[in-house]
């Protein structure tokens, strides 16, 4: 009874120190976790001196292997080049490009000339060149078809979507950032807004451990313990459990899986706004490892078009026949791209909604697998989970020690 009534007149004594334990230890449990969560991303690039005495964000130090992965599940498991060919509606597509694509031809044939024969555009009277240039235009839809055509067939063959993909996601780790942090922007909240009951709870337990001995290295240790076991149990249960499960009477599911909905959706938009692009996959076909095969494809069709004019467009080519081919089409390759980069924007926005690709992607991400869900974010915490727990442990202990000058100390 004696120890009892110690223990009872120590906490009347002292109430407010005691009164202080749950709350700084619920205060460590939410700051330790948004440490972890910050130092998750930021910085982008290393800060301090390497090669220890620094730090880089998980996800940029990793941006090559977390998107090899996310690549790859796209690749293997969602994402078919062909399937998104397929569904590019032709007659859309020209209707919303007519007017660039006009501007690129006339742009194109007058550096052609220049090139091959300079002076010949300048001479050339204007009802002629507006003859030919306005068959070029008109040639374009079934020109752009039977180019559509061939790429279904070979679509492997000209485009590397996987480089492509990887290549975005790895030049830009801002990208890759923001990929995660938008699709666990509720798994990151729920990471930090947990380490407060968690904290508190384990605060009420440090009361009664100093009570009982009086140790100065319970605050410092049960700071540790806080940012440890609040930061394992908050990654834990955002992916566990996959399924809902009845735990101590309350439903529980993985706030992952929960939200796989509105995951899907975030991730599927932002896959099919800032890497999917058009601009992307047509800088990466004329380009990238396939450009050669993609330009072969591009001359064909071309000298298709110009064998079907008819008119002033045969004895225009006669005029610049001979010329080193490889030169007139590295020419129109350097300024497709210069469009591309300085237009690149706007026919974006042109030729957004050929391709419904949000809507693709989320359909194709419902039929994933549980397991294959939770790779969409895994990755960022999956082999460096240990870090984020030991620093949140760490931080814990810094923030216990100070909890102990500044209470004991008043």
């Amino acid at each position: 009874m004696s120890v009892l009534t110690s223990f009872l007149q120590d906490l009347q004594d002292h109430w407010y120190l005691y009164a202080s334990m749950p709350i700084i230890a619920a205060v460590i449990g939410y700051v330790t976790k948004l440490a972890a969560v910050e130092m998750m991303f930021r910085p982008l690039e290393f800060k301090g001196i390497k090669p220890f005495l620094g730090w880089q964000g998980i996800v940029p130090r990793g941006v090559e292997r977390i998107a090899t992965i996310a690549v790859n599940l796209l690749m293997g498991r969602i994402l078919n080049p062909q399937e998104i060919i397929d569904r590019i509606d032709v007659d859309d597509m020209m209707a919303k490009l007519d007017v660039p694509m006009r501007e690129m031809i006339t742009d194109l044939t007058e550096a052609v000339f220049e090139e091959t024969r300079p002076g010949l555009w300048g001479v050339i009277p204007p009802p002629a060149k507006s003859l030919m240039l306005g068959r070029l235009g008109d040639s374009m839809p079934a020109t752009v078809e039977r180019m559509l055509g061939e790429m279904r067939e070979k679509v492997d063959d000209v485009l590397d979507i996987r480089a492509l993909a990887i290549n975005a996601l790895t030049r830009d780790k801002a990208l890759t950032v923001r990929l995660f942090r938008t699709t666990g922007k509720a798994e990151l909240r729920f990471i930090c807004n947990v380490g407060i009951p968690f904290g508190f709870a384990i605060g009420v337990v440090q009361v009664f451990a100093y009570a009982l001995t009086h140790s100065p290295w319970i605050m410092p240790l049960f700071g540790a313990i806080t940012g440890l076991v609040t930061d394992y149990l908050a990654l834990q249960m955002i992916f566990r459990p996959v399924k809902p499960r009845r735990i101590f009477g309350y439903t529980w599911q993985g706030v992952f899986h929960k939200r796989r909905d509105e995951v899907t959706r975030d991730y599927a938009q932002i896959v099919a706004a800032e890497i999917l692009t058009p601009e992307n996959m047509l800088e990466a076909m004329l380009t990238g490892p396939k450009s050669d095969r993609f330009l072969a494809l591009i001359a064909h069709e071309v000298d298709r078009a110009v064998d079907d004019q008819s008119g002033i467009a045969k004895p225009v080519v006669t005029l610049i026949g001979g010329f080193p081919y490889q030169r007139i089409k590295r020419r129109v390759a350097d300024l497709v791209i210069e469009r591309i980069k300085t237009r690149g924007v706007e026919m974006s926005n042109l030729a957004d909604g050929v391709v419904d690709l949000p809507s693709f992607l989320g359909e194709k991400m419902a039929t994933m697998t549980n397991e294959e869900y939770e790779e969409l974010l895994r990755p960022a915490f999956k082999q460096d989970e240990w870090k984020i727990i030991v620093v949140g442990a760490v931080l814990g202990f810094l923030v216990g020690e100070l909890q102990l000058h500044l209470v004991l100390g008043a």
